[in-house]
């Protein structure tokens, strides 16, 4: 496994991502943004000054995936930052205290089992670049920040992915949910 890497979203006045929407799905949004900036830095860096909001997060290991799981995902993700994937979506979530409460397999089993997580993942690779970064341990508002690339012929299937997470027993533990759409 890489080393993790720590991420800081900014979102502020510039930066190479430019906000189309924000939209609080579940609980409180964030301040309106012009432009949201990605640095892969240390997540002690201070965001830029006058910026709407800031998130840090970093990556981690697959959590709550299975060593057969994991390869799958390998093998068909493409990396970020593909010159056709000028479309994206940041979405930071917080699952409810009652979720972090369950045992390790307990969530294993709404996330994948009851949940197909990673199935349904898979089905939409390569088309869709991800990368989740974790920010709980890091005292963040979200406990993860979700970010994917596609290009424009692409959306619909990365909406139909989300309406399908969405609709899973895993989305009952989402307290606060925010979907940022971007485009560069």
């Amino acid at each position: 496994m890489p080393p993790p890497i720590s991420v800081l979203f900014t979102g502020g006045n510039s930066g190479p991502w430019r906000v189309r929407t924000s939209v609080a799905v579940i609980g409180k949004g964030l301040p309106n943004a012009r432009a949201v900036a990605i640095d892969e830095v240390a997540v002690t860096v201070a965001p830029e000054r006058g910026a709407a909001w800031w998130l840090r997060g970093t990556t981690s290991n697959h959590r709550y995936a299975e060593r057969a799981e994991s390869d799958a995902l390998a093998k068909v993700q493409p990396p970020l930052g593909r010159h056709e994937a000028t479309r994206a979506a940041l979405i930071p979530m917080r699952k409810t205290d009652a979720w972090w409460a369950l045992a390790q397999d307990e969530r294993r089993r709404i996330f994948e089992t009851d949940s197909h997580h990673i199935a349904l993942g898979l089905k939409y690779l390569p088309a869709i670049a991800r990368r989740l970064h974790h920010g709980r341990e890091l005292g963040e508002p979200f406990d993860f920040l979700a970010w994917f690339e596609f290009a424009p012929e692409n959306e619909a299937l990365f909406d139909e992915v989300l309406a399908a997470l969405r609709a899973t027993e895993e989305w009952k533990y989402v307290e606060r949910e925010v979907e940022i759409r971007l485009e560069r």
